[in-house]
Parts: C-alpha cells; structure tokens; sequence
C-alpha cells in the first residue's frame, strides 16, 4: 500500500529521498505538474509548443528535486518554480536559435499579455506603457510595426530576455533568478524597455 505523504512538508520528504525511500519522487512531480502546465501556459506566447513546454517543466521539476539543498536554497517551491521556469525559458531560446523566428512571427502586440483570461484583459502595448493614459494611445498598423522593429532594432539581446519574460507575466525579480542575474540590473533593463517603447508609441 503507497504511503500517504500529503502530511508531511516537501523538505521533510526530501530528507527522507536522501536516505533512499522511494515512492517520493513520484509523489512530488505529481504534486507539482499543475505548476508545471500553468507555467508552460504563460511561456506559450513566447512561440513554443505547450506540450513540449511541459516536458521541458517536468525535466526541470526533477531537477529540483535532484538538486535541492535545503541548507542552501530556499523553499522547494521556490526553487523549484526558479528550476522549472529557467528550463523552459532555455528551451525556448534554444528554438528560437533554430528557427531564427521574427518577433512578429511569434507574438502580436495587439495580442493579450497573459493567456486564459476573457475579461479585463489590456493589449500588450498598453501594458508596455504603462503610466500613459490607453485613451491617449491610438496604434495602428504601421505603429505596431514600428514598434516591432524597433524591439529588435534597439533592444539589446538581454533587453530582449527580460522583455520575453515580462510578457510571460512575470515580475523582475523572478526574471532576475531566471537570467542569472542581479534584481537591480533586471529592474533597470526593464525601465530602459519602457522608456524605449513609450517613445516608439508617442
């Protein structure tokens, strides 16, 4: 009979992983595969395949749960959110290298900026400008694809990461984690997109 592991926090199971029980990897990707859709959900709009994104998650859920250092790390679910978001965003990268697809080909600015949500919802470009009144703001075709071009003109490749991530609906302290980098270079880079973008807008 499989043992009832729902009682017990997920550093404890994982002590009890390292002393060889078996029984608890299973039982935390199972615990964790709704983290795992929901998040390849939201890094759809960056162009791949949600199956593959999910496959891509699950690699890096186990990963966390191979790596963890509950005397270095923070919770499990924190590191395992970092695990599972910086595996998908590599592969990611990794087709958008071998595909070599244009920024419109895989996002559109009239698009919504977080997927599943019927209402409420505001158009990428006014989340860009955030701080500008949307009534103000009157895009059309030929703005739009400025505003594209020059995404890829002026941004810089780790501008761009941050912007790709941003979409995805996270914060820039998470898009720091993800990157590898520190929270004040990411929180700078993200206000140089804005600043950039407002301008491409006006």
């Amino acid at each position: 009979m499989r043992e009832d592991y729902t009682h017990y926090s997920d550093e404890e199971l994982l002590i009890r992983l390292r002393d060889g029980e078996s029984g608890i990897t299973d039982h935390i990707m199972n615990k964790y595969k709704n983290l795992v859709r929901s998040k390849a959900k939201s890094m759809y709009i960056l162009g791949a395949d949600s199956e593959d994104l999910i496959q891509e998650g699950m690699i890096g859920l186990f990963k966390a749960i191979r790596d963890y250092d509950s005397g270095r790390d923070a919770s499990f679910f924190t590191f395992a959110d970092l695990c599972v978001s910086r595996q998908m965003y590599t592969a990611v990268q990794a087709s958008r290298r071998q595909k070599h697809i244009p920024l419109n080909n895989y996002i559109s600015l009239y698009g919504n900026a977080s997927e599943g949500r019927e209402d409420e919802e505001e158009a990428l470009v006014n989340v860009l400008a955030s701080g500008l009144n949307p009534e103000e703001l009157v895009i059309d075709k030929e703005n739009v694809d400025r505003l594209e071009m020059l995404i890829e003109r002026e941004l810089s490749s780790f501008e761009k990461q941050v912007l790709d991530l941003y979409l995805t609906g996270m914060g820039y302290q998470q898009i720091a984690k993800v990157l590898g980098r520190d929270d004040k270079s990411t929180d700078n880079a993200l206000q140089r997109i804005k600043t950039k973008l407002r301008k491409a807008i006006k």
